[in-house]
């Protein structure tokens, strides 16, 4: 057995047992930290103003930190270092705005930005507590302010992945080596606050995920037919002006309109039930007849419509024959066949024009007897 296999666990040197386990663990991190932020324009809106209201609130805490430096009676009065830092905050903060935001709420650097963000501000105000004589200085209090605003953006894994960070780092760099009753209760309280954001976090990913997934419900339910599941006419519309408009770049596509004969006779004969399932069957064996990328949806009643691409070696007139044959095998014990007519998508085709020439050419092969294709040019 080679090396390469992993039954062999001679081979190779020993391997640790938990490798599988801690990838996996350190997969499950990265998805939590850097989950995407957003996938529609209001939501890219919101961080946009997030990062903005965020600047602000940092100008304004710089601001603060400035006075306090300057004027009150503390150790760190008239610092060099916190004077500069609160000069570097107030000066630099505004050049986040420059940063192409919109895009970057749309994949992993909006959560790099906030990260980094908060990071870099909790190791301003770890530095300027220390030098504002430690565990006694104020300025500690803007850790809770950094936490709670930028936790808003976090997922509940990165909420407590930064809220950590900061607890150890102001443990290790303000409180060590000798920890008091105040530094342990400010400890305490950080990682409180930690547990509530994260616990906030997660309810307000919950609400956006159900949110969400009750706005895709709903555009499914107005772009789908109820009864067959497959696009409606609105949908198939829409795909139509998309279609016109790739064929003014040399696209070719077609449009076939698929009119049931004899439908009539089975609800007469067998009941709505009957006809439901008829309904149900063309639309699956249309689907079945077209690619994936091509479009079956139901206008109405017992009305078809395909949208499809195609070329020279595969002609609307033989796609359209396909869907005849279709209907054909799939209605014969109802007597149900199909009319269809086709017409090619041109350039500067109206919708309008371009579904009227289809339901001609339909209604000559209806009126020619039916279970045929009629094809209409421009």
């Amino acid at each position: 057995m080679s090396a390469g296999v992993p039954g062999d666990r001679r081979a190779g040197g020993a391997q640790p047992a938990d490798r599988g386990p801690v990838r996996r663990a350190l997969t499950a991190l990265v998805a939590g930290l850097y989950r995407p932020l957003a996938r529609d324009e209001e939501r890219v809106a919101y961080w946009v103003r997030h990062v903005r209201h965020g600047v602000l609130l940092s100008e304004v805490s710089a601001v603060a930190v400035l006075v306090y430096a300057l004027v009150t009676d503390s150790p760190g009065r008239h610092d060099p270092v916190i004077l500069g830092m609160a000069g570097l905050v107030v000066a630099g903060c505004p050049l986040l705005l420059l940063l192409p935001l919109p895009r970057m709420m749309r994949d992993w650097r909006g959560p790099t930005l906030f990260y980094l963000w908060s990071l870099g501000t909790a190791v301003l105000i770890i530095v300027g507590t220390r030098r504002d004589g430690g565990p006694a200085s104020p300025l500690d209090a803007l850790l809770f302010l950094t936490l709670t605003f930028m936790a808003v953006a976090y997922s509940p894994v990165g909420v407590v992945v930064v809220g950590g960070a900061m607890t150890g780092s102001y443990f290790v760099f303000v409180e060590m080596p000798g920890l008091t009753t105040s530094g342990g209760f400010f400890l305490t309280v950080m990682a409180a606050l930690t547990l509530i954001c994260a616990m906030a976090s997660s309810n307000s990913w919950a609400a956006y995920d159900r949110q969400t997934l009750l706005i895709r419900t709903q555009e499914t339910l107005a772009a789908t037919d109820p009864l067959t599941g497959i696009p409606n006419r609105r949908t198939f519309l829409e795909r139509v002006e998309r279609a016109v408009e790739s064929a003014g770049w040399g696209h070719q596509a077609v449009v076939c309109i698929v009119d049931l004969d004899g439908f009539k006779g089975v609800n007469d004969r067998a009941g709505h039930a009957a006809g439901d399932a008829m309904l149900k069957a063309v639309a699956s064996i249309l689907g079945g007849a077209v690619r994936e990328t091509d479009t079956v949806a139901r206008l109405g009643g017992d009305e078809f419509a395909v949208l499809a691409d195609v070329h020279a070696a595969f002609s609307g007139d033989m796609l359209a024959e396909r869907l005849r044959q279709a209907v054909a095998l799939v209605g014969s014990r109802g007597g149900v066949t199909a009319s269809v007519g086709v017409t090619e998508v041109e350039p500067g085709d109206g919708v309008a024009e371009l579904m009227h020439r289809a339901d001609a050419a339909m209604y000559r092969a209806k009126a020619a007897g039916g279970d045929r294709v009629g094809a209409l040019t421009s």
